[in-house]
């Protein structure tokens, strides 16, 4: 089974959707730049080694290209100025965050990022708890979207 069909047999947990004033190209250059901030600190290499989840740290090219890794995640599907698929697995679960581009209005992209994940077991569900349960997972999806529309407005990521 490929990458994109494994994600898309996981549970789909949420959706946040947000439109960006930019074109698509400049878009993904910012989402880029994000997702590598996001997850480039000692912090999440130490929580992704505690969670002893499969992509600990980070490797190959940056922009994310198909097979690198950051903490937590590997990049699954990597189609500039389209989609970018981020899945990761852990001792609690298995999970994909994917943001899709979409050109909305003359001049900007509407990004949806979509959460799926398998929490299996009642450690699974404890997890999820304190993951999705607090908010806390919302949060930073959210945080992620409004750095994406920040960085595009700016004309963050080019190059």
């Amino acid at each position: 089974m490929d990458a994109a069909a494994e994600i898309l047999d996981l549970p789909f947990v949420d959706a946040h959707t947000s439109v960006v004033a930019a074109p698509p190209d400049a878009v993904w250059r910012a989402l880029c730049e994000t997702v590598g901030h996001q997850f480039a600190d000692r912090s999440t290499e130490t929580v992704a080694r505690l969670l002893d989840c499969a992509d600990r740290t980070t490797s190959g090219p940056r922009p994310p290209a198909e097979g690198s890794t950051i903490p937590g995640f590997h990049v699954a599907t990597a189609v500039p100025g389209r989609e970018l698929a981020l899945a990761g697995s852990h001792r609690f679960s298995t999970y994909a965050l994917i943001f899709r581009l979409e050109e909305a209005d003359a001049g900007q992209t509407r990004v949806r990022a979509e959460t799926r994940a398998a929490f299996p077991g009642p450690t699974g569900r404890v997890y999820r708890f304190l993951v999705i349960g607090t908010r806390g997972h919302t949060l930073v999806v959210r945080r992620m979207l409004r750095k994406v529309r920040e960085r595009a407005a700016q004309g963050r990521g080019a190059g």
